[in-house]
């Protein structure tokens, strides 16, 4: 089954950790989307990494439902029966949840899990974010301890962030405002982090140095990868290298290769794409509307063309180019050809 098991993640995670590679974590919100993302890491025979936003999940549910945790069950449910079509491995994640959120979000989704492994089947998701970055550490360590329990008593890992990622994006905390020392975690945070947390559980940690949400015109963010290797170094001083964290990199939409490469140096093994894919996705529906105009309008009382409005027409373009951009993301971070597939 090729949604990933709480021991072959782990395992994917160690062999990116080990191997100095990342993975892909591709926002999806829809069939088209997740199709894409499968098409991707099939084609690169990559191993990757699939999540949904709140934002993701409120969008399926329906305009009269608005319902994040049961959308996002729905698309997760979708993306296990998706995923037996192909012969890589990927891990359902959720992304940002805010400790306000956590209750009416993540609860009742440790609850699906919960119910499948009643039943003897997959967990229904892999890993799990809460995002109480917005709160001092010791808060947000506080709150991250209680989730991460849960977690563990499922096998599932649980991604947390200290520091805020700045911009905007579906929800998550932080904004274009956010004070520049706010954009940079500290290497005491790596370890007051690691120190609060890792007799719990297994969890990833996004750490932050100067990563900005949404894409940004060359020199507009001021990305410090060094800061993830001196909070490396202090953890490891003291604890071994057996404590090395595993790291997430967020807001990697724009992100130049040399910048994504250097992180894969300090332990990064989950890059977030999104705002690059979202283009992606809408700029070939663009063109097609642009070159098809008389066919996808009824213009002048004519009847248009059905084969131009029909919704698979535009779609499938879409899909196929952010395919394309998960491809070139996959080239970026190491991990063409490194499916664990069939080996574990």
């Amino acid at each position: 089954m090729p949604v990933a098991t709480p021991k072959q993640f782990a395992q994917m995670l160690d062999a990116a950790q080990q191997g100095g590679y990342a993975y892909p974590a591709i926002n999806c919100s829809s069939i088209p989307t997740l199709n894409a993302a499968f098409k991707a890491f099939a084609d690169m025979k990559s191993d990757g990494i699939i999540q949904f936003s709140t934002g993701a999940g409120q969008f399926a549910s329906g305009l009269n439902n608005n319902d994040a945790a049961v959308g996002t069950i729905v698309l997760a449910e979708a993306a296990h029966r998706l995923a037996e079509q192909y012969n890589v491995l990927v891990a359902l994640n959720t992304d940002h949840c805010q400790p306000e959120k956590a209750a009416s979000f993540l609860d009742p989704l440790l609850e699906a899990t919960a119910k499948r492994r009643a039943r003897g089947e997959n967990n229904l998701f892999q890993n799990h974010m809460l995002d109480a970055s917005i709160l001092p550490l010791e808060e947000n360590m506080a709150i991250s301890k209680k989730y991460l329990a849960k977690c563990a008593e499922l096998e599932i890992i649980l991604e947390v962030e200290a520091g805020v990622v700045g911009g905007e994006e579906d929800g998550a905390a932080g904004s274009e405002d956010t004070p520049d020392e706010d954009l940079y975690t500290t290497p005491e945070d790596m370890l007051a982090v690691h120190e609060a947390l890792s007799e719990i559980g297994r969890f990833t940690f996004a750490a932050t140095f100067g990563n900005v949400h949404g894409h940004y015109k060359p020199g507009a963010v001021k990305l410090k990868p060094e800061i993830l290797k001196d909070g490396q170094a202090v953890v490891v001083a003291k604890y071994g290298a057996a404590a090395e964290l595993d790291l997430v990199f967020h807001g990697g939409s724009g992100s130049t290769l040399e910048e994504i490469r250097e992180t894969l140096n300090y332990g990064v093994i989950k890059m977030n794409v999104d705002t690059d894919t979202q283009y992606a996705f809408t700029r070939p529906i663009a063109s097609h509307m642009c070159e098809n105009i008389e066919g996808v309008f009824k213009i002048d009382g004519e009847i248009g063309n059905k084969k131009a409005y029909d919704p698979r027409a535009y779609l499938k373009k879409g899909e196929a180019s952010m395919a394309a951009r998960i491809a070139h993301a996959c080239e970026d971070l190491l991990c063409p050809g490194k499916t664990l597939y069939g080996q574990i």
